[in-house]
């Protein structure tokens, strides 16, 4: 068994303007003094890295470990859940999702999905460079509009749907696998990967590529009602990435699981800082060491009432509390008599 690392933190939702939220140097340094081992770093951030420049420059690279390193920091993985968002993108939501990119292939759809592969590419690259071995990302949709079938979804669209998603994330796996890097998909509502039966029908049309693993995150089972320590179980072997991240879910009679249209804070279901919701973290962590996770526990802040600041603070006690130094011996060592074959055949009356 293994140790996981950390306590690390996801730096997406604490950039800002002012200081020290501003610059990668100075985020780092405030999250080190936080007691965090890590950063998962935002690629779409330029206040935090260039990415084709990480990807074409090892010197570049360095300097960017550089500066995290000498924050007494680590970099955990980098990430492109936006740029992964519009590798497949459904027309109707093209508005909302031309903020992702750049305004150069704002309004162009084909311009932004070929930005997009560029940018995952990219992404490999960059991770090896800067010797890393997992990546986060989305799978982007096209098929989430029709999660529930009204009208009736027409025969076999979900299979084409999936057959194009797979299509359009072979090759970028493909770039993966060369780099020696996991792809992980965050498995979330929003996203055609939002639970583990359509990871699954994706895993068949990649033809359950190696590197195509996942970031699990058990604050959206929570939200759909999924049992997230039974995914543990079925899919621990593709499970490369943690984002320790919290929620609650609070059904009334006036509303369940789609939230009735309301804000994050008046829904049912609803993200919370570490500690305040109804994950079971012991039993994650415990799951997580029994499987042998390899990789960090990295905390993501998105809860609707805490300030982000306090949930930080916080979330690193919570995550160091949780991480299981796990043993080396058997608790009953001391009762052990010593065995060899012959022994052992004479214990049990075999001549």
């Amino acid at each position: 068994m293994t140790t996981l690392k950390g306590p690390g933190i996801f730096l997406a939702q604490f950039l800002g303007d002012q200081p020290p939220f501003n610059n990668l140097k100075a985020i780092c340094l405030w999250a080190e003094s936080l007691g965090f081992k890590g950063v998962q770093i935002p690629t779409w951030d330029p206040r935090c890295i260039d990415l084709q420049k990480a990807a074409e420059s090892n010197t570049y690279a360095d300097e960017v470990r550089g500066t995290v390193e000498e924050c007494g920091l680590s970099i955990t993985e980098l990430s492109t859940h936006l740029q992964g968002q519009l590798v497949a993108v459904h027309p109707a939501y093209n508005e909302l999702f031309d903020g992702f990119a750049p305004e150069s292939v704002r309004g162009n759809a084909t311009a932004r999905t070929e930005w997009a592969v560029q940018q995952l590419k990219y992404a490999a690259q960059a991770s090896r460079n800067l010797g890393l071995n997992a990546h986060a990302t989305f799978s982007g949709s096209l098929l989430w509009h029709t999660v529930y079938p009204w009208p009736q979804r027409p025969a076999g669209l979900v299979e084409t749907g999936f057959r194009e998603l797979g299509k359009r994330w072979k090759p970028i796996l493909d770039v993966f696998e060369e780099n020696g890097v996991d792809l992980c998909y965050e498995i979330h509502p929003g996203e055609d990967l939002h639970d583990g039966i359509s990871y699954e029908m994706f895993l068949k049309e990649v033809n359950n590529h190696a590197r195509a693993c996942l970031l699990y995150d058990p604050s959206h089972f929570v939200l759909q009602c999924l049992d997230y320590l039974d995914y543990i179980d079925i899919y621990h072997e593709r499970i490369r990435m943690f984002h320790v991240k919290d929620a609650e879910f609070n059904p009334t009679g006036r509303q369940g699981v789609y939230g009735g249209y309301q804000s994050w804070i008046n829904r049912a279901g609803r993200f919370r800082s570490l500690g305040d919701g109804q994950v079971d973290f012991g039993s994650v962590f415990s799951k997580l060491a029994a499987y042998d996770y390899k990789g960090w526990a990295v905390m993501e802040w998105e809860c609707c009432l805490k300030h982000p600041e306090d949930g930080a603070k916080e979330g690193a006690i919570f995550i160091q509390d949780h991480i299981i130094r796990v043993t080396e011996k058997a608790f009953d060592d001391f009762a052990g008599t010593g065995s060899d074959e012959n022994f052992n055949k004479k214990i049990l009356g075999i001549q």
